[in-house]
């Protein structure tokens, strides 16, 4: 599958540019037009047995939680692509662990909303009629572990977990703060000068004999994205019988091909977003509107279901 050989490229944050440039009159074989009848989604919904749920940023936006690209996008002069860099940290560890303290903070301060919940709801209904439900995630959230969701993969990481740059051990991690130094720390405002905290006052490995600098265990810009939970989520797009693209700007890579991939199958693919997207026209179904909305009613039993 394609997806396996994409398995050790870089996060990348745009559109290759064959396809950018492809006009609608010259549009790739595979694209379909779509339908945004909720009524004809549910009927494929309801006879779906293997359920892929693609999140991305959208979702967690309507928590409150700001996308990289929205106006919330800056954090006091700088975008968020500038700081979740290898680079970044590296000249600034101080900063980029500010960063992510206040992202910490505005995550645990904020709640799963009703998609998290009607994701969450439909895998816990439809797992005891035999069939399946998971979250394929960009998030790093843990909103949707919040609401409920036991299948996820998290293919850009985890923001409360650690993995120390020295050892290497990942631990999860939700202490608030992180570390002494932080408290109070982070705040986004543009006015608001670096707390310049010395490397040996950051979060720090908890082994005796290591104490090396530990760093969120996200992917960054510019790194490659862990190869087992690839290999997971491609034994997931192969078995799906109905894919949901939900809430995703679908210009991340290797992300935005998840959809058109399992499209290429001639399995139904429905775009849950406020917009359309790049990859609409691949799609069966878009249904447009907030997530928290559109997705409790599309994931609702159906009068079908027996259980």
């Amino acid at each position: 599958m394609l997806l396996f050989h994409i398995a050790s490229r870089s996060l990348v944050l745009r559109l290759p540019d064959a396809v950018r440039a492809s006009p609608p009159a010259s549009r790739p074989l595979g694209m379909v037009r779509y339908n945004s009848d909720m009524a004809k989604f549910r009927q494929v919904f309801s006879k779906a047995k293997r359920i892929a749920i693609i999140t991305g940023a959208g979702v967690s936006a309507e928590s409150g939680i700001p996308t990289f690209r929205g106006p919330g996008g800056l954090w006091r002069k700088w975008k968020a692509q500038d700081l979740a860099t290898p680079e970044a940290f590296s000249r600034n560890s101080s900063r980029v662990w500010e960063f992510y303290h206040h992202r910490r903070e505005l995550t645990l301060n904020s709640s799963p909303n009703a998609a998290h919940y009607a994701i969450a709801e439909c895998e816990a209904r439809l797992s005891k009629q035999g069939r399946s439900v998971v979250v394929i995630t960009q998030n790093i959230d843990e909103l949707h572990h919040r609401a409920g969701s036991k299948r996820v993969l998290e293919i850009h990481g985890n923001l409360f977990r650690t993995r120390c740059i020295s050892c290497g051990s990942v631990k999860a991690n939700h202490k608030r703060p992180i570390c002494p130094s932080l408290l109070g720390k982070g705040a986004p405002d543009p006015e608001t000068s670096d707390a310049q905290i010395v490397a040996s006052d950051l979060p720090r490995c908890e082994k005796s004999d290591c104490r090396g600098l530990l760093r969120p265990d996200v992917i960054w810009f510019g790194e490659t994205l862990d190869s087992n939970v690839l290999t997971q989520v491609e034994k997931e797009l192969d078995m799906c019988d109905l894919c949901l693209v939900v809430g995703t700007s679908s210009i991340v890579y290797p992300a935005a091909m998840f959809g058109p991939q399992v499209a290429s199958r001639r399995v139904p693919v429905a775009e849950f977003n406020t917009n359309t997207t790049p990859n609409t026209a691949y799609f069966t179904h878009h249904i447009q509107g907030p997530c928290g909305t559109t997705l409790p009613l599309a994931l609702a039993r159906h009068e079908s279901e027996v259980i």
